[in-house]
């Protein structure tokens, strides 16, 4: 810089003759590092003031912008608020910072004289763990894949997890597989894939997220669905069913026209271990049911009174024989002690 200033070139002739210049020195652009900010860390709402300073001839001009290439939010009182893509200034101010103002800013110091020089500064915005959930509710049929998803928002930086309702960690294996797909700076996305659904994997989940701030969860259901096309088959299934039975039914009903036994209840009552099973599937044959059931006990109570009857009847025509047997040796042995009184 001493080197600055006005040069004279000067020839002594007659007259004198003389040539003046001015130099100038220029100095590129140099940042001065104990003069600007570093990495800063603020909560959500605060404010930040990042400085940056720097030297050269001329003097440098300072530019703020951000390195993703975003707009910077100036914020002037409660509500006017404006947005630019570059500030010029040696100073940033800026107030109730949110998460989405979290990231890196350049400064660029330039003069005219290449090259320009630049910093970089990284503002982090700390604040309480936040979970979404897309689908709280997920159905699936058993033995098919199922994915689980969470969105989490933390800084700094969280611990995320999985657990069932009852409070049992879920770890990564054969069937469960855990990751976590990063969408930026605070925020990631919770995956839970789940192989080949059994019967035990139906119930409640949390995905859970901490930080040194405090932590939060979001909880998602997930229910069993019908897989498609069991059901028509069912129906089927069960048409083919009642053909079959209502056969046999009527083939059983001949047949308790012939047995008149204790034959006939067994049957009577396979009969019922059929038609019961039927009859929770198929509500209009459960009274076809209960009659047949009705009718088969009313057979078997009539014949077994009629043989327990038929096997009284003669113990009953004895008793009276002998009774009758009885009252007149009774009355032959009154008369002959009468007769031999009167002698």
């Amino acid at each position: 810089m001493e080197d600055a200033g006005k040069y004279m070139c000067q020839v002594n002739t007659d007259p004198m003759k003389m040539q003046t210049a001015m130099l100038e020195v220029v100095i590129p652009p140099d940042i001065i590092n104990e003069e600007t900010s570093g990495d800063m860390m603020v909560p959500e709402g605060g404010s930040a003031k990042l400085v940056c300073r720097a030297r050269g001839h001329p003097k440098p001009k300072i530019t703020w912008r951000r390195e993703d290439g975003r707009e910077i939010i100036a914020r002037n009182g409660a509500h006017q608020k404006t947005k630019a893509l570059a500030v010029e200034g040696e100073m940033l101010t800026l107030s109730k910072v949110t998460r989405s103002e979290m990231g890196a800013y350049m400064c660029i110091a330039s003069n005219g004289v290449p090259p320009s020089v630049s910093k970089r500064m990284k503002l982090q915005v700390h604040f309480h763990p936040l979970v979404q959930v897309p689908n709280q509710l997920v159905g699936a049929p058993v033995l098919t894949d199922v994915t689980l998803i969470c969105n989490v928002e933390a800084s700094p930086k969280a611990i995320n997890y999985w657990q069932r309702e009852n409070g049992e960690m879920i770890i990564a294996g054969e069937r469960y597989v855990l990751t976590e797909k990063e969408v930026n700076m605070y925020a990631v996305e919770m995956i839970l894939h789940i192989k080949r659904l059994q019967s035990t994997d139906f119930g409640g989940y949390k995905c859970i997220s901490k930080n040194s701030i405090g932590d939060t969860e979001g909880t998602i259901r997930l229910y069993e669905m019908e897989r498609p096309g069991k059901k028509t088959h069912r129906d089927e299934d069960l048409n083919e069913v009642t053909k079959n039975e209502i056969v046999l039914k009527e083939n059983r009903h001949e047949d308790s026209a012939r047995n008149q036994n204790g034959r006939l209840y067994k049957e009577r009552g396979s009969d019922a271990g059929i038609y019961g099973s039927y009859a929770s599937h198929t509500p209009t044959k459960q009274w076809e049911l209960v009659k047949l059931i009705t009718m088969s006990t009313l057979i078997v109570l009539l014949t077994s009174t009629r043989n327990l009857f038929l096997l009284l009847l003669p113990l009953s025509s004895t008793n009276d024989s002998n009774q009758r047997s009885n009252n007149d040796r009774e009355r032959r042995k009154t008369k002959s002690h009468l007769n031999i009184n009167a002698s």
